[in-house]
């Protein structure tokens, strides 16, 4: 065997070093392949994909894009984490969410979460009153807890704190978030409370319970509204700033001030952007702190928790993936803490098994994946590197925007955040209808035999400010016109696959038109496999459908289609699609496509049909 001498040379050393410019060149060989003229860079644009906020995220990064400095672990400007080092025995604090009203159900559900895995709770559903009968059994000088009451943060927060003496749990024993949030509450309902017992939580907290914070700065009503990324990285700042005014004029210093607030974030299934927003928190509330005149020593506390914006109703084992998904995320982002939210999180009150999938997705990362072992495990990508700081100047300028606006308060209560944001979420609804942003298991491959999962529902949500958006809303719609027809008639509403030709003519565009009409609980009925224009009237009618859709190749539909849709006309079709790009056809009434409006598409086919 032959041993390479050790003298430092790389083994790529007699290659030479490829250029940025010789690969663009062949990405414009590639690109002129398949009939599109560029060169340059704009081959690299080409294949560029648009993010919202004006970013995107392009094919190829080099050590060249421009990124500042990001300093080390545990230091300013803290973008590659709060800690200097995460080897430590849990990585991130697994924080499970309660919403049960019932305070002995609740009960029941937390101490299983945190007997088999959850290090803290976060309770959002059980009153003041019940926090005591919810919380028994509970080591509180082990189990920090995270409330989150609305309006009544006040209520119980006290009554948090009078379990801590009556338990015997020292102030320094203490540990977790009393959750008043009253920007956050006024977002969520319209409703301005009381901001003045904030402070006094936040004196006490700072004098009596040193790992108690008191203030909690929700961006989760901004992304639940349809917030990008930089909005919701903007309505924090904003909100974040905002009580740190207040703080400081109720008479804490700008240190303790700082140490009361904890931020929570949306985690999403969209890792690396994600990833992204969670570093470019902590470097802009660094800056924030900074100018404030704060000493750097402190970096943003973060709460990471999986976006019900992503959840799907239908198809919910799905949301399995996007959670693992966006908790790698949090976690490879730096969150402190992370929350799980159980794959049944749209239908309702989540069971014992969902909660176990829960807190087993970050028990499997940390203890089998060893992620929490990892300082920063993306930084020096330079995609990564890059997307942070273009995310960061993107937040910061709407940021700047609404403290123009007189602040959070006034951006809320003047409309600014809210059209804001329902522009952007008219863009991204835009991208889900045409399936440019497709949604598995409802958008594209939905499973129209599926059995319904069932749970008991969830309190009705706070209502009356921003609104709560999702992803699958406007397919939701659909799939819900169609469950009432089933309902009501025992079918639900068809759709015919007119294939011309051998199987390898039309099974690509029988296969597209089958997921699309699918996306809108239109059952396709593809039987028999082929026909033309002599059986397709025949099949029709045995079929049940009322409309139908012409697949096959160019050439067959130059051939056959104008004969076969009028065939199909006769026999009673109230609509004949044809799949594929509009071209010079008579016969057909509509064509569908890939890009196509498939929401307006399902949409006017269900009315034709007469499907409420």
């Amino acid at each position: 065997m032959t041993v390479l001498p050790d003298d430092g040379l790389s083994l790529a050393a007699e290659f030479p070093d490829a250029t940025h410019e010789q690969w663009q060149t062949l990405v414009s060989g590639v690109l002129r392949k398949s009939g599109k003229e560029f060169s340059g860079t704009a081959a690299e644009d080409a294949l560029s994909t648009a993010l919202e906020d004006g970013l995107s995220t392009r094919p190829l990064y080099t050590s060249h894009d421009p990124a500042p400095h990001t300093g080390h672990p545990g230091f300013a400007p803290f973008v590659r984490g709060g800690r200097p080092h995460r080897g430590t025995a849990g990585g991130w604090d697994v924080r499970q969410r309660h919403a049960d009203p019932d305070p002995a159900r609740a009960n029941e559900a937390l101490l299983a979460d945190l007997e088999n895995g959850a290090t803290s709770v976060w309770l959002t559903g059980v009153p003041a009153s019940g926090l005591a009968r919810a919380l028994d059994g509970v080591y509180l000088d082990l189990a920090p807890v995270a409330l989150d009451a609305g309006a009544e943060y006040a209520d119980a927060a006290a009554e948090l704190l009078r379990l801590y003496a009556e338990r015997g749990v020292t102030g320094e024993q203490a540990a977790g978030t009393l959750g008043a949030d009253p920007l956050g509450h006024e977002a969520r309902t319209g409703v301005e409370s009381d901001a003045a017992p904030a402070a006094e939580l936040a004196a006490r907290c700072a004098r009596d319970y040193p790992g108690v914070r008191a203030l909690a700065v929700d961006a989760l009503p901004y992304h639940e509204a349809g917030a990008s990324a930089a909005e919701e990285l903007a309505c924090s700042l904003a909100t974040g700033l905002a009580y740190l005014r207040q703080l400081t004029a109720a008479g804490l210093d700008l240190g303790q001030a700082l140490g009361q607030l904890e931020f929570r974030y949306a985690a999403t299934a969209d890792q690396f952007l994600t990833i992204a927003k969670l570093r470019a928190a902590r470097r802009l509330w660094a800056r924030v702190a900074e100018v404030c005149g704060a000493p750097a020593d402190g970096a943003q506390r973060q709460h990471a928790v999986t976006s019900s914006v992503m959840m799907t109703r239908r198809d919910p084992w799905v949301n399995m993936l996007r959670t693992t998904v966006a908790t790698l995320a949090a976690g490879v982002g730096g969150a402190d803490s992370v929350t799980v939210l159980p794959f049944d999180e749209a239908l309702g009150l989540p069971d014992a098994f969902a909660r176990r999938i829960a807190r087993n997705t970050s028990t499997i990362l940390l203890e089998e994946s060893h992620l929490g072992q990892v300082v920063d495990p993306a930084g020096g990508s330079w995609y990564v590197e890059r997307l942070t700081d273009e995310l960061a100047h993107a937040a910061w300028e709407f940021f700047q925007e609404i403290e123009r606006e007189g602040g959070q308060a006034s951006a809320l209560r003047n409309g600014f955040v809210r059209d804001r944001l329902a522009a952007t979420w008219a863009a991204r609804s835009a991208k889900l209808a045409t399936r440019r942003e497709p949604v598995t298991g409802v958008s594209e491959f939905p499973h129209l035999a599926e059995k319904p999962v069932v749970r008991e529902p969830a309190p009705a949500p706070r209502t009356g400010g921003l609104p709560r958006v999702r992803r699958d809303e406007q397919y939701e719609a659909l799939r819900a016109r169609s469950d009432a027809h089933l309902d009501a008639t025992g079918a639900r509403p068809k759709v015919f696959i007119a294939a011309l030709g051998p199987a390898a003519a039309h099974t690509a565009r029988a296969t597209f038109a089958a997921n699309l009409f699918q996306a809108g609980g239109i059952e396709p009925v593809h039987d028999p496999v082929t026909v033309d224009a002599d059986t397709v009237a025949e099949a029709f009618k045995a079929s049940g459908a009322g409309v139908a859709c012409i697949c096959s190749s160019d050439a067959l539909y130059e051939e056959q289609a104008e004969a076969v849709a009028q065939a199909l006309r006769l026999a009673g079709a109230q609509r004949v699609f044809l799949a594929g790009k509009p071209a010079e056809r008579t016969g057909v009434d509509a064509h569908v496509h890939v890009g196509c409006d498939a929401v307006a598409v399902l949409s006017s086919t269900l009315d034709r049909m007469g499907v409420a």
